[in-house]
């Protein structure tokens, strides 16, 4: 019975860093159109900056997701502008935008890979931040994995009634459903879109600094993190919220699950074999529209 929640409660732990962090890629890609193959080296940056901070200047990683979060939203629309604008410009439909910004963010991977391998080198980091146990009924886990599930449920939250609740949320929905009939109702596509790029660097940012209260973490794992993210995107139906939602937190208690009764060396196993599963049955995901 102890095993059982332990097991529950890590996999909606792991589950909720996972939807955090696909929330991040719903907007970039689902919202924007840009299929952004670096994303993964984002959440590892933020995860060295929460250590950074943490290890020279003292600051508990809570109060500097108040930094990170801000800083990641000023970065990633700095690249939108840079790197990624004159993609847009150019592209004569969405399926040339998204080739054009897979080779694009490709390159950008490894500029951003490179600098953090320079800056910290290859080996594995952790911090140690409230990793104290703390005893649930019927489970013992740390206090760490639990203030990142809170925050992470708060943090999702408050993007969702944005995007649900207010004037700008309704455009960022409107662009993702559909930007030429947003343009129709006086909607500027382009402003909404290098903001939900921006948003979804600083979710991804959040979900970096909460990963790293509890996972160890090198410069050169952010591929794993997109790899994640897709899964989640597509298994949950691109640009649908509750898709990620759902997704996530399968995700997380799939793995949790495999690693704790089965064999560790399954879960990318079992990860891919639920993908597929899915996409064979609802080729759209979860929540997804086939396409008509």
């Amino acid at each position: 019975m102890e095993a059982a929640a332990g097991t529950l409660i890590s996999g909606l732990v792991l589950g909720g860093m996972y939807v955090l962090v696909a929330m991040g890629l719903t907007l970039q890609y689902g919202v924007a159109r840009i299929m952004n193959l670096a994303y993964g080296e984002f959440v590892v940056a933020a995860a060295f900056a929460a250590l950074w901070l943490f290890s020279a200047v003292g600051l508990n990683p809570l109060l500097g997701l108040l930094l990170v979060m801000p800083a990641a939203f000023l970065v990633n629309l700095l690249v939108y502008g840079i790197l990624l604008a004159p993609l847009v410009r150019r592209a004569g439909s969405p399926a040339a935008l998204e080739s054009d910004s897979i080779l694009a963010t490709f390159g950008l991977l490894f500029v951003v890979q490179g600098v953090m391998l320079a800056a910290f080198g290859g080996a594995y980091q952790s911090y140690p931040y409230l990793s104290v146990p703390v005893t649930l009924p019927g489970a013992t886990v740390t206090a760490n994995r639990l203030v990142a599930l809170a925050f992470a449920a708060v943090i999702g939250g408050g993007v969702w009634l944005w995007l649900a609740h207010t004037r700008t949320g309704t455009a960022v929905r409107a662009v993702a459903v559909n930007p030429l009939a947003a343009q129709l109702v006086a909607i500027d596509v382009k402003r909404v879109a290098a903001l939900a790029f921006g948003a979804g660097g600083a979710l991804v940012a959040a979900g970096g600094v909460l990963v790293s209260m509890f996972l160890t973490f090198n410069a050169a794992m952010g591929v794993v993190f997109t790899m994640k993210a897709l899964v989640v995107v597509i298994m949950g139906g691109v640009g649908n919220l509750m898709g990620c939602l759902v997704a996530g937190l399968l995700l997380g208690l799939v793995e949790t699950a495999v690693a704790t009764w089965v064999d560790p060396g399954l879960t990318l196993a079992a990860t891919y074999a639920m993908f597929l599963a899915v996409l064979v049955a609802r080729p759209a995901g979860l929540f997804g529209r086939a396409a008509r």
